[in-house]
């Protein structure tokens, strides 16, 4: 049987894998208990691994990419190496304050003590990655996990499949093998892994597996974050710049051949407006590519046969404004428009994820919006407009996990940003602090002081109108204090709280609530 010693663990050709697969996990939670991945130094020294590893292997990664995917050199240094590389940058500058306890508002009831968050980490977390960005959706994701103390069992996508071998085999070389293995496996292979409890698990991909990863995670209660896709739609009106939108939207689109979770899926316009549109995305794409971008160095191909032959039946009987060949050997499909594509036609029922992108002639800006919200909610939405009270209708009156104005793709660059779906989208986000915050539990802690139990004494019974209005009074919510007169109504509320709890002192409660039993009930009763 393999074992998990070295570089990871390798199901794929493993018949019986459930010891193995068990043996991984408990080696994950026995390291986790331990405490090896707490202290800040070592979460440090983990992420200055991962750095190195991305900048000691920029060729092998670019040379994996370009034979899963045929990415240009340019696409896999900055949309895969480069914007990995500054989230571990930013968790680097930023993670022992992200790990510092977080002080909340203090409340009267709360003035002498000290209420905080304090980040502790999941435990054993699985994190999956995805073929179409398959070092940037696996490593960004670890970055987080990394920094908020966690052990994770790492999957990279099979079906990028010489990126999923350098995974395997290099990254090892870097990072603590005992916190964080790697493991190849298939789609039954992933499956046996989810029947095991984790902590928290990471998920990129498409919904349907999603659907079944949120399911098997359930069973054991086991929080996730699913990073998803859908139909991310883009609204273009006539007060735009029809050259800079076509350029923006057409390399949005064509990146990476269009296989990105948040790509412009579709384009809605007046009818007025798609001559000129399509006008000038045509321009765009001989720019980009030149006059047979299938021969171009700075285009994807698709990813797999089954990827192209989906592909390729969305193109049947659709109206072609320019592109639509394809090589079948490549894998390649070219830029495609599509024109006067009805808002319910075929190509309009799921997600494109390649390079076809349907115009879509609607009526007014009205008919867009209620279009977006008929459907599921997309992952971003795009706006192209001079006009600001549109922007703002849209972002106003629609949903989405994102959205980007007078630009797209480009929100997902910005760390100070969470990036994460919304309903059939996905749930959850990260990036940045939330990568952080995503593999982090926040632990309510109270922390309060022997001795000022005057304070609050009013909690304890025998209870009384006098108490009930006094606790309601300390409970109620106002806006927090300066610190100076926090520390002034402190000294005042123990002043007068002395003073009740020594007036109460001196009432007769017991013998008055002797008296009252007395009345109520006859001399010898039973109660």
């Amino acid at each position: 049987m393999p074992s998990t010693a070295g570089k990871g663990v390798m199901l794929h050709g493993v018949e019986d894998n459930t010891a193995l697969i068990t043996d991984t996990v408990q080696k994950l939670r026995r390291t986790f208990q331990s405490g090896k991945t707490r202290p800040y130094e070592f979460r440090k020294k983990q992420l200055e691994g991962l750095l190195k590893f991305l900048n000691e292997n920029v060729d092998l990664l670019c040379d994996a990419l370009w034979k899963d995917l045929h990415k240009p050199r340019q696409e896999c240094i900055v949309t895969e190496i480069e914007i990995t590389k500054n989230e571990i940058l930013v968790a680097l500058a930023n993670l022992k304050k992200w790990m510092s306890p977080k002080p909340t508002e203090k409340s009267l009831a709360t003035l002498a003590d000290y209420p905080f968050i304090q980040h502790e980490p999941y435990g054993v977390v699985m994190i999956i990655g995805a073929w179409n960005y398959p070092v940037n959706l696996l490593l960004g994701p670890l970055v987080g996990a990394i920094g908020a103390g966690n052990c994770v069992l790492i999957k990279p996508s099979e079906v990028a499949e010489n990126l999923e071998r350098t995974i395997y085999e290099m990254l090892p070389n870097y990072i603590d093998q005992d916190c964080y293995i790697g493991v190849c496996a298939g789609p039954e292979g992933t499956s046996a892994i989810l029947k095991h409890k984790f902590d928290y698990i990471f998920y990129t991909g498409s919904t349907t597996v999603g659907k079944i990863v949120y399911e098997a995670a359930a069973k054991h209660l086991t929080p996730v974050t699913l990073e998803l896709g859908g139909k991310s739609p883009v609204w273009v009106d006539e007060t735009s710049d029809m050259t800079l939108a076509a350029r923006r939207i057409m390399w949005g689109k064509l990146i990476n051949a269009g296989q990105t979770c948040i790509a412009p899926d579709y384009v809605m316009c007046t009818a007025e407006t798609q001559g000129e549109l399509i006008k000038a995305m045509k321009t765009a794409v001989r720019e980009f590519l030149g006059d047979n971008p299938g021969k171009s160095k700075d285009f994807c191909h698709i990813i797999s046969t089954r990827q192209f032959d989906r592909l390729r039946k969305l193109l049947t009987g659709q109206n072609v404004a320019f592109g639509g060949d394809f090589d079948v050997d490549q894998k390649y499909i070219a830029p495609t428009v599509l024109s006067n594509v009805g808002l319910y036609s075929e190509v309009m029922k799921s997600e494109i994820f390649g390079p076809i992108l349907p115009i879509v002639p609607v009526g007014n800006a009205d008919t867009a919006i209620r279009f977006v919200n008929e459907g599921e909610k997309p992952l971003a939405l795009y706006v192209f407009s001079k006009d600001d009270r549109v922007s703002e209708r849209f972002l106003k009156e629609t949903t989405s996990g994102g959205a980007c104005i007078n630009d797209t793709i480009m929100h997902i660059a910005a760390e100070s940003l969470p990036f994460g779906g919304v309903g059939a989208s996905g749930t959850g986000a990260y990036h940045g602090f939330y990568s952080f915050e995503t593999f982090s539990h926040k632990r309510a802690v109270l922390w309060k002081k022997h001795g000022w139990d005057f304070l609050f004494a009013m909690r304890y019974p025998p209870y009384s109108d006098f108490k009930t209005n006094g606790l309601a009074f300390l409970m109620r919510y106002r806006r927090p204090l300066p610190a100076w007169l926090n520390k002034l109504v402190i000294f005042g509320l123990g002043l007068a709280t002395g003073y009740a709890a020594r007036y109460l002192a001196n009432q007769p409660t017991a013998s008055l609530h002797q008296q009252d039993r007395s009345d109520t009930v006859p001399h010898g009763g039973v109660v």
